[in-house]
């Protein structure tokens, strides 16, 4: 049984590959977490604003810009800087790139979504 209070954590996924989208969004929700989505990194802003993500799980590869782009632009944004931001990418030489830049984790795409949930569940706290 999933506890209340992880119900409401919510997760803003940010990548264009629709079969990464299915597995996350299957897997985040059996967990018991709620799961907004963004494809580009054009719109990311806007959408983690109008959701007020708990924590955001992020490709580097994005159409419109890439990943560190838009975690400067979330750093920048006071009300959007606290979030957590766990990079989940295929580019398995961006590491360092990504933590410098201020990604709470960084997951290699190849470990798969187990990984990437327990380190949620230690981001959040739950």
């Amino acid at each position: 049984m999933v506890e209340r209070a992880e119900l409401r954590r919510k997760i803003l996924v940010i990548d264009d590959d629709a079969v990464a989208r299915r597995v996350l969004e299957q897997r985040l929700r059996e967990s018991g977490y709620s799961t907004v989505f963004a494809f580009d990194a054009v719109s990311v802003l806007r959408i983690a604003r109008d959701e007020s993500p708990d924590l955001i799980l992020l490709d580097i590869g994005l159409p419109g810009g890439d990943g560190f782009v838009v975690m400067e632009r979330l750093k920048r944004i006071q009300t959007l800087a606290h979030i957590p931001v766990i990079v989940f990418t295929a580019r398995e030489q961006a590491r360092e790139q990504a933590l410098a830049a201020g990604a709470a984790a960084f997951f290699e795409k190849t470990r798969g979504p187990d990984a990437v949930l327990a380190e949620i569940r230690e981001q959040l706290g739950s």
